[in-house]
């Protein structure tokens, strides 16, 4: 056993926190007017639509399992911690190549322990904050002392070129998380759940398609339905909106972003808009920007961050955190 996991044990308690988070971006930046153009558009249409600047597209070295793979020792590494400390990983995808093998099992491989506990969670956007509820329940029962939650994305694999509705918006990328055991309560309840009745305003018609998404039914459920998740989160949490440091919701629409954080009167708190320079990242949207807002000094150890995916389901979680 290392040092690390004897920290693990000391350390154990009630509660469960994040230790670290980190975030991967592929190489290649995509800007507006090189998607624009072949749509008709201008690269201002774009940005004035949803927010958006530039995106990054992953190439062929960039398979959705090895982005995950390379964050998820990333943040294992900002948590001082190794790949044989983990006894469980979780994937949040919705963009694997193939239905099986899970991509986790091939993360989990790739990262050095083929043998621990690993499976895959398809919540579509709000799969990360699913994944975090997951491993927070499991670290807390005591049935893992070291969980990795991984969001990873290659949603340009899925994404007609010339649907303007998504080839502006969507893009690559993979974040994740490092749960363990805390002596105080560093993960609040999740507030999860659906709307399956809606469920086709965001789908992948057939095994051969590509994703389609009625974006204004989802502007209209997002901002007139979710406020109040949002706010049940910060109660479970026994917090005001106006206690937030931090605000990390799904990167969708910057003018979603921006409506959301308004309702729920989240005035103190760091706002992430990492959508204007990453796009729409699906389940890695929300520990990619969680990070950003990290790295920019936006938030600090220990603030109140009020995490929130929604997507494809239609699916929603919400739950507060303390910052790494």
């Amino acid at each position: 056993m290392s040092n690390s996991s004897a920290q693990i044990v000391l350390d154990a308690g009630a509660g469960s926190r994040i230790a670290a988070v980190a975030g991967v971006r592929p190489g290649r930046i995509v800007g507006n007017a090189e998607l624009g153009d072949p749509l008709g558009v201008s690269a201002e249409w774009i940005e004035r639509r949803v927010g958006i600047r530039e995106r990054r597209f992953a190439g062929p070295k960039d398979s959705l399992t090895a982005m995950g793979a390379t964050v998820a020792a990333k943040a294992l590494s900002a948590a001082g911690l190794a790949p044989d400390d983990v006894d469980l990983l979780v994937l949040a995808t919705c963009s694997m190549p193939s239905p099986m093998p899970n991509g986790a099992a091939s993360v989990a491989a790739l990262l050095g322990i083929p043998t621990v506990a690993a499976f895959d969670v398809n919540a579509a956007c709000a799969g990360f904050c699913y994944g975090l509820g997951i491993a927070d329940g499991l670290v807390r029962s005591g049935t893992s002392r070291c969980a990795l939650v991984v969001g990873a994305e290659r949603m340009t694999d899925w994404v007609d070129p010339l649907d303007v509705d998504t080839a502006t918006v969507f893009a690559d990328g993979a974040g994740a998380a490092v749960v363990v055991p805390a002596g105080h309560t560093g993960i609040h309840p999740v507030v999860w759940g659906g709307d399956g009745e809606k469920a086709s305003l965001i789908a992948i018609p057939d095994r051969h398609g590509s994703v389609t998404m009625s974006g204004q039914a989802v502007y209209r459920w997002v901002t007139t339905e979710l406020v109040q998740v949002a706010q049940a989160a910060c109660a479970r949490a026994g917090l005001a909106p106006e206690d937030l440091k931090g605000l990390v919701t799904h990167q969708a629409n910057l003018r979603m972003i921006d409506r959301l954080a308004t309702s729920l009167g989240a005035t103190n708190a760091a706002v992430a808009r990492d959508i204007v320079e990453t796009g729409n990242t699906s389940a890695a949207s929300v520990p990619l920007a969680l990070s950003r807002l990290i790295d920019l000094g936006q938030i600090q150890t220990g603030d109140p961050v009020l995490l929130m995916g929604f997507g494809a389901g239609l699916s929603y979680a919400a739950q507060v955190v303390s910052c790494p």
